[in-house]
């Protein structure tokens, strides 16, 4: 069924207001979702605070369009879907989660990141990032490390005096 002109006005409206607020933003293919995947993906994205939808290729072209962002758009192919969030991380990292999930039936083919068209292997590598809490335990698990062999090695040393 064709869609009328108010209807696709409504959409670019909508995702022009999205990608007003949005930090980082995921292209992504999503042919051989069924129905109960594509409702999981939606929930799961939300509980995260991810807004995604699914819009024609031109509107979404046109809303981009009107953002400025720099460098070249990817190739956007297939059935395209966009997730957002005002988190740099958030959309790409669900996406991947999903993707791995669902057996490549959804992919990522590109975004915007920090105001400029990224590739997939960049947004890929985006979604490598760890969360804000493994990055700090990390940091921690540094930090107490060489307290650790120093408390360990004058534990030994009072050992031998003893």
């Amino acid at each position: 069924m064709p869609v009328s002109k108010q209807q696709k006005k409504e959409s670019l409206a909508r995702v022009s207001s999205g990608l007003d607020n949005a930090e980082t933003v995921v292209f992504a293919n999503f042919k051989g979702l069924t129905v109960g995947e594509t409702t999981e993906l939606r929930k799961g994205l939300r509980e995260n605070n991810i807004s995604y939808t699914v819009a024609k290729k031109t509107l979404i072209r046109k809303a981009l369009g009107e953002k400025g962002y720099k460098g070249e758009i990817p190739e956007l192919t297939g059935e395209l879907a966009i997730a957002w969030s005002k988190d740099q991380i958030a959309p790409a990292k669900s996406i991947a989660e999903f993707q791995k999930k669902f057996d490549k039936r959804i992919s990522i083919l590109g975004g915007v990141f920090e105001g400029e068209y990224k590739g997939k292997e960049v947004m890929l590598s985006i979604a490598a990032i760890p969360s804000r809490e493994v990055l700090l335990s990390q940091i921690a698990y540094l930090l107490k490390s060489p307290i650790q062999a120093l408390a360990i090695a004058v534990s030994e040393v009072a050992k031998k005096k003893a």
